[in-house]
């Protein structure tokens, strides 16, 4: 079984349901080794301290906190311990939220939460209740060394957590949205419109994958074998030309996927086509 990242309890007022949180995804990409141009031995990584001149063991090393250029204060474990909050052991809900609220820019990692055995049942109850009514959780949880606030979802019968970045972490960009005010014709808009539509399509990660690892696995297979491996494809970019054209021209070369509706249709000419 996948191992445990936190144990404890999930609480909403007098409920206390007993947990486990799992790793729900992480990335996965080709790993690269560092190794001796000229041997093709694996290069080894050693602690050396400057003053002492010499390397230095794992077991010989502390936490530090840099207070002033070269100046730290040591913190061991256990003065961690002693300021560990309550959520460490305890998660409680604090709020009920309508998810399509929170902004995705705000979720971080992704925890699938399992219930022990002895909480089961009120598992199960919160997750129907939340399923019906539609809100999600906002909660407060400590692990990894720091306190995140949580969203917690109903899905697949289950619940899922998600850590949150704090807004003072969400980076802000003074040129984002700054061109609401350019002029976008209606026939300009239905178009795009148009040509959303007929790239709508249920959604379903399956169908994609990462092509820069599966071109990397070829690469590696190719040199295995002492083969040339295949250049990825240049990017096709379009030209730049007229916004309407460029519309009409998108439209055209999809697939009769669906049948867009004409730009600029008047009511007789529909009432006409309908018989």
């Amino acid at each position: 079984m996948a191992s445990t990242v936190w144990k404890g309890f999930l609480s909403f007022g007098l409920i206390s349901v007993p947990i486990r949180l799992f790793t729900a995804a992480r990335p996965e990409k080709i790993s690269f080794r560092q190794i001796h141009k000229d041997c093709h031995s694996r290069i080894k990584q050693q602690l050396h301290c400057p003053v002492c001149e010499r390397t230095v063991q794992r077991s010989e090393l502390v936490k530090g906190y840099e207070y002033a250029k070269d100046q730290y204060v040591v913190v061991e474990d256990a003065d961690l311990k002693t300021v560990q909050p309550q959520s460490s052991d305890a998660m409680e809900i604090l709020e009920f939220v309508k998810l399509d609220e929170v902004d995705p820019l705000y979720f971080d990692s992704s925890f699938y939460a399992l219930p022990e055995d002895a909480g089961r049942k009120a598992y199960q109850l919160l997750t129907k209740a939340m399923e019906q009514s539609g809100y999600a959780a906002i909660a407060k949880i400590s692990m990894h060394q720091r306190e995140y606030t949580v969203v917690i979802r109903p899905r697949s019968n289950g619940l899922t957590l998600h850590t949150m970045y704090y807004p003072a972490e969400v980076r802000e960009l003074a040129e984002y949205g700054q061109d609401a005010e350019i002029d976008v014709k209606p026939q300009e808009k239905q178009l795009a419109a148009q040509l959303i539509e007929s790239l709508a399509a249920s959604f379903d990660p399956t169908k994609y994958e990462d092509g820069y690892q599966q071109s990397v696995k070829r690469l590696i297979d190719a040199k295995r074998e002492g083969k040339e491996a295949e250049a990825a494809a240049a990017p096709r970019l379009a030209p730049v030309i007229d916004l309407m054209e460029a519309l009409q021209k998108s439209l055209a070369e999809r697939p009769d996927k669906k049948e867009p509706k004409r730009a600029g249709r008047t009511g007789a000419e529909r009432k006409a086509s309908q018989g």
